[in-house]
Protein backbone atom coordinates (compact mmCIF):
# COMPACT_ATOMS: atom_id res chain seq x y z
CA UNK A 1 0.00 0.00 0.00
CA UNK A 2 1.33 3.92 -1.02
CA UNK A 3 2.28 5.74 2.03
CA UNK A 4 0.28 8.31 0.27
CA UNK A 5 -3.13 6.40 0.99
CA UNK A 6 -1.94 6.10 4.44
CA UNK A 7 -2.60 9.85 5.36
CA UNK A 8 -5.39 11.30 6.78
CA UNK A 9 -7.72 13.52 4.82
CA UNK A 10 -7.07 17.01 6.46
CA UNK A 11 -9.80 18.51 8.28
CA UNK A 12 -12.14 20.97 5.94
CA UNK A 13 -11.51 24.99 7.05
CA UNK A 14 -13.99 27.22 8.09
CA UNK A 15 -14.95 29.48 5.07
CA UNK A 16 -14.15 33.00 5.26
CA UNK A 17 -17.83 33.73 3.25
CA UNK A 18 -19.59 32.81 6.04
CA UNK A 19 -17.79 34.73 8.74
CA UNK A 20 -15.91 38.17 8.33
CA UNK A 21 -12.63 38.56 8.20
CA UNK A 22 -10.55 41.57 10.28
CA UNK A 23 -7.80 43.57 8.37
CA UNK A 24 -4.19 43.28 9.70
CA UNK A 25 -3.54 46.32 12.03
CA UNK A 26 -1.85 48.17 11.86
CA UNK A 27 -2.08 48.51 7.09
CA UNK A 28 1.46 48.72 6.10
CA UNK A 29 1.60 49.83 2.23
CA UNK A 30 4.40 47.84 0.29
CA UNK A 31 7.52 50.09 -0.37
CA UNK A 32 6.73 51.91 -3.81
CA UNK A 33 9.39 51.96 -6.59
CA UNK A 34 9.55 55.57 -8.81
CA UNK A 35 7.47 54.24 -12.30
CA UNK A 36 9.48 54.32 -15.44
CA UNK A 37 10.04 58.28 -16.74
CA UNK A 38 8.67 59.16 -20.11
CA UNK A 39 5.17 57.95 -20.37
CA UNK A 40 1.94 59.96 -21.10
CA UNK A 41 0.27 61.39 -18.05
CA UNK A 42 -2.93 59.36 -18.94
CA UNK A 43 -0.55 56.06 -18.18
CA UNK A 44 0.48 57.04 -15.04
CA UNK A 45 -2.90 57.97 -13.66
CA UNK A 46 -4.03 54.59 -15.30
CA UNK A 47 -1.43 52.92 -14.06
CA UNK A 48 -2.12 54.08 -10.12
CA UNK A 49 -6.06 53.68 -10.50
CA UNK A 50 -5.58 49.84 -11.00
CA UNK A 51 -3.17 49.63 -8.07
CA UNK A 52 -5.73 50.69 -5.89
CA UNK A 53 -8.75 49.12 -7.20
CA UNK A 54 -7.16 45.74 -6.79
CA UNK A 55 -5.52 46.86 -3.38
CA UNK A 56 -9.26 47.79 -2.60
CA UNK A 57 -10.46 44.56 -4.25
CA UNK A 58 -8.13 42.44 -2.38
CA UNK A 59 -9.49 44.34 0.97
CA UNK A 60 -13.05 43.76 -0.16
CA UNK A 61 -12.58 40.08 -0.41
CA UNK A 62 -10.80 39.60 3.01
CA UNK A 63 -13.35 41.22 5.00
CA UNK A 64 -16.02 38.57 3.12
CA UNK A 65 -18.00 40.86 0.13
CA UNK A 66 -16.73 38.06 -2.55
CA UNK A 67 -19.53 39.10 -5.10
CA UNK A 68 -19.55 42.57 -7.23
CA UNK A 69 -22.90 43.15 -6.66
CA UNK A 70 -22.35 43.49 -2.66
CA UNK A 71 -19.71 46.00 -3.19
CA UNK A 72 -21.85 48.93 -3.32
CA UNK A 73 -19.50 52.64 -3.54
CA UNK A 74 -20.23 53.49 -0.02
CA UNK A 75 -18.50 49.96 0.82
CA UNK A 76 -15.65 50.03 -1.19
CA UNK A 77 -15.24 53.91 -0.03
CA UNK A 78 -15.60 52.57 4.03
CA UNK A 79 -12.85 49.52 3.45
CA UNK A 80 -10.67 52.55 1.57
CA UNK A 81 -10.89 54.71 4.85
CA UNK A 82 -10.34 51.80 7.11
CA UNK A 83 -6.87 50.51 5.02
CA UNK A 84 -6.04 54.41 5.36
CA UNK A 85 -6.36 55.14 1.57
CA UNK A 86 -8.11 58.26 -0.15
CA UNK A 87 -11.82 57.61 -1.27
CA UNK A 88 -12.03 56.36 -4.80
CA UNK A 89 -13.82 57.66 -7.34
CA UNK A 90 -16.32 56.51 -9.22
CA UNK A 91 -14.59 55.35 -11.89
CA UNK A 92 -12.01 53.22 -9.65
CA UNK A 93 -15.18 52.19 -7.22
CA UNK A 94 -16.35 50.85 -10.95
CA UNK A 95 -12.88 49.27 -11.55
CA UNK A 96 -13.14 47.15 -8.14
CA UNK A 97 -16.34 45.62 -9.14
CA UNK A 98 -14.92 44.64 -12.58
CA UNK A 99 -11.93 43.42 -11.08
CA UNK A 100 -14.04 41.22 -8.63
CA UNK A 101 -16.67 40.09 -11.61
CA UNK A 102 -13.77 38.94 -13.71
CA UNK A 103 -11.83 36.92 -10.68
CA UNK A 104 -14.58 34.35 -10.35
Amino acid sequence: MPAAALKPKPLPTQSTAQRSVLFDSPYEPVVKRPLPAGRPREWYVSHNRRLKAMRLAIALLDSGIHLPDQARNETIRGTAERIGMRPPSDTTCHMVRALMRYSR
